[in-house]
């Protein structure tokens, strides 16, 4: 049905602001819903692949309610639209429907069902020979593992077996040709993926323990740090490692002191991702280049950070790494033991590794140059940890001799989500070309949904969710990828409210105490209560007070009896300009009590000096989540409660759930970087469209003629795709953060296949 009872009022569909649906379906899940011919409950479908419509909630024949709605049409004699105030919505009392009415702005849109660039084939060759029993490898799979001598290349697609592929050419080399697992070093990222290797070869190649045990295996960071406790255990002794970021922090801390910068205005996080790229991507020798004002003020503490290790004979991670290099450039002795001892080298995810990784590889593998790396250039996505498709795209530079196989069949996933994810990612220029192709066909076709805004598309992902596990489906089977952490806050607190398991990583979980939006909300919080200390706090750099000025309040609000927002007006030493401006501002927050919270949300943005706040401290030097994107994400989630003081309730209930651990076994929620290596039968992409994915920085870096980081977002949607096995779905909202959106331009190759088949052209 297209109509519904709201307050005695009957509504339609067709007619209705497409973007208050969120507040219907909440609306109907209260109870507050009814049909308008027989008076009875109804909810309201919002999910991704069928129209909005509402349905009774007992179970039965309504036919009559279904044909008397479709008589029900808004009064024609309405030439203009009017409103009628319900809450904080002003809902439409109805409008005349003619033949040639024009379409409702952002109504909603059928998705679409994305076919294959072409039709499904199955491959026919020749089966490979058995190197082991009960171990399947197709032709190039079987040229990977055993071109055991020289350079090696091996472009290993998404899905296409890579870990099968390293682990048999180990245990063939070991097993068949007699190499001594002593001489063999085998690297990657992960000690997840360690410990997946070592069992594959105890379990499916029948490998004893021992000889698994003496395979020299490790992540990057782990056999830098036997290398350098092996030759000077004094001063890399694990005991002096800062292992956790905190004691890091602490430092960057007393640096930013030193260099007279607020510790609570700088984002310490995002410097030491930076100075943590530094140390992965340029060598000891080599100068840094600074591209603004706020790397120049990183690397000032960068410079600190490096001096506070030294006097307490500290290091960190990526120290190990450094000093591993200059170890190895300095004693050519200890270089010739570690090119003896390591005659086969294997490099798992090549395209992850950073210039320092590698330079140190390829020393250890001179002059054999016996160098096998397996990776795929297009799912390089960490160049803010340094790594670089170059690496693959130039591997034939660095080693003329070298030979090259490609890994292109898929076993992951259905040929309709493999030809799509290849439709996207062969549009960048810097790759090898190449096809991947699936080796088992599938009924279902990537969708792309078009939800209006983020709170209607986690509605859509979750109803959807409801439905598979509904008919068989089991929460696990469920992931859902975002570009940012920010971006997946909806579909947190969707899953959240619901009663469906899921696991989600604390960066999601925290966005309501994120640095803006804790202190653009308290705002609101002082507005209910101006002796809030918290609320205080958090307002004191806005009205750019240092947090000394916290206590002093407190004993003004006690001597002068007044609360502690008035007593920021009595604060000693305030220069002229800033006495009149809180003076100004502090009346504003009895007026902003009853307002609505995204109005109280705007005036405190425009009236009180919060987007001048915002523009001052500029971006954090965060080219990926900017304080001003954290004030709309705010806005929108505020956006349906008629009160601040709900709201508030749901951000308290939000904020307490923040340290509590999720099930382990459920939907997973992740960024897309953190989903790389995992798959799932169902992936949920969130928030294709232009700013998002592509995000923003990398659109204005390739509006500078730098078209890298447009290459990587491509990348990075290609990761998320080929993350699902069966079902893909990928949402494209016609608003994000309150503004008109733009679909992705990485779809577009795919729409215009879509229409294309429509035409039979």
């Amino acid at each position: 049905m297209k109509c519904a009872r709201l307050n005695h009022r009957t509504i339609h569909l067709h007619t209705y602001s497409r973007e208050h649906y969120q507040f219907l379906f909440e609306e109907a899940q209260k109870g507050h819903l009814f049909c308008a011919h027989c008076d009875k409950p109804v909810m309201m479908r919002l999910t991704i692949l069928e129209a909005p419509e509402f349905y009774h909630r007992q179970k039965g024949d309504f036919t009559a309610c279904e044909k008397a709605c479709e008589e029900i049409a808004p009064q024609a004699e309405e030439e203009k639209e009017e409103y009628k105030e319900a809450g904080m919505f002003r809902l439409p009392k109805g409008k005349a429907i003619s033949a040639d009415r024009k379409p409702v702005l952002s109504e909603w849109k059928k998705p679409q069902k994305l076919p294959a660039a072409a039709p499904f084939s199955v491959k026919t060759e020749p089966p490979g020979t058995s190197l082991f029993p009960d171990i399947s490898l197709n032709r190039e799979q079987l040229q990977a593992v055993t071109e055991t001598n020289g350079p090696l290349l091996v472009l290993a697609g998404a899905g296409s077996g890579k870990t099968r592929v390293l682990t048999a050419r180990a245990a063939h080399m070991i097993e068949h040709l007699g190499i001594s697992p002593e001489n063999m070093l085998l690297v990657t990222f992960t000690t997840k993926a360690v410990a997946e290797m070592k069992e594959r070869m105890a379990n499916e190649y029948g490998l004893s323990a021992a000889k698994v045990n003496r395979l020299v295996t490790g992540t990057f960071h782990s056999f830098f740090y036997k290398i350098l406790y092996h030759f000077d255990s004094s001063k890399w002794n694990g005991s002096q490692l800062l292992k956790m970021e905190w004691q890091k922090e602490q430092y960057l801390k007393k640096a930013l002191y030193e260099e007279d910068l607020d510790e609570k205005e700088f984002p310490v996080d995002q410097a030491l991702q930076l100075i943590g790229c530094w140390k992965n991507t340029y060598l000891s020798h080599e100068r840094i280049p600074l591209e603004d004002e706020w790397e120049k003020k990183v690397y000032r503490l960068y410079e600190h950070y490096e001096r506070q290790k030294q006097e307490k004979n500290q290091f960190d991670f990526d120290d190990m790494a450094q000093g591993c290099y200059e170890l190895l450039q300095s004693r050519p002795d200890i270089l010739a033991q570690y090119q003896s001892r390591f005659s086969y080298i294997l490099i798992d995810e090549f395209q992850d590794i950073n210039p320092v990784q590698y330079k140190i590889m390829q020393m250890i593998a001179s002059p054999e140059d016996n160098l096998c790396c397996v990776g795929d250039d297009d799912q390089s996505i960490y160049a803010f940890r340094g790594s670089s498709p170059s690496f693959i795209l130039d591997f034939q530079k660095d080693y003329p001799a070298a030979k090259t196989i490609y890994l292109t069949a898929n076993y992951r996933s259905t040929h309709p989500i493999v030809s799509s994810a290849h439709t996207v990612v062969k549009k960048n220029k810097k790759r090898y070309a190449k096809t991947l192709s699936a080796v088992r066909d599938g009924l279902h076709e990537p969708v792309i949904f078009y939800p209006y805004d983020e709170e209607e598309e986690a509605t859509m992902i979750v109803s959807d969710i409801k439905e598979k596990i509904q008919n068989g489906a089991s929460p696990d089977d469920f992931a859902v990828l975002y570009r940012t952490n920010s971006a997946g806050r909806a579909i947190y607190e969707r899953l959240h409210q619901s009663s469906i398991p899921y696991h989600a990583d604390r960066g999601v979980q925290t966005f309501y105490s994120r640095r803006i939006v804790r202190q653009i909300l308290a705002y609101l919080y002082a507005s209910q209560n101006e002796d809030d200390p918290e609320a205080v706090k958090d307002l004191l750099p806005a009205l750019f007070l240092k947090q000394s000025a916290l206590q002093t309040a407190k004993a003004l609000s006690i001597t002068e009896d007044c609360t502690m927002i008035k007593a920021l007006t009595k604060l000693p030493g305030l220069k002229p300009f800033q006495l009149n401006k809180i003076k100004q501002i502090v009346p504003f927050f009895a007026s902003i009590r009853t307002m609505k919270p995204v109005e109280a949300i705007t005036f405190a943005e425009s009236k009180m000096g919060f987007s001048e706040y915002i523009k001052k401290r500029g971006n954090e030097g965060n080219k990926l989540e900017k304080g001003s994107d954290d004030l709309r994400d705010v806005k929108v989630a505020a956006k349906k409660f008629k009160t601040i003081p709900d709201f508030l309730a749901h951000v308290d209930h939000m904020r307490a759930a923040e340290n509590v651990k999720t099930d382990e076994n459920g939907v997973e929620l992740m960024t897309i970087h953190r989903s790389k290596g995992l798959e799932f039968n169902t992936v949920y992409i969130l928030g294709a469209a232009d700013g998002s994915i592509p995000h923003d920085f990398a659109l204005e870096t390739a509006r500078k003629g730098d078209s890298a980081p447009l290459e990587e977002e491509r990348r990075l949607l290609y990761v998320a795709m080929t993350r699902a096995m069966q079902h893909l779905y990928v949402s494209s909202p016609a608003n994000r953060r309150g503004k008109t959106a733009r679909s992705s331009r990485f779809l577009e190759p795919l729409l215009q296949l879509n229409r294309r088949t429509a035409l039979n052209i």
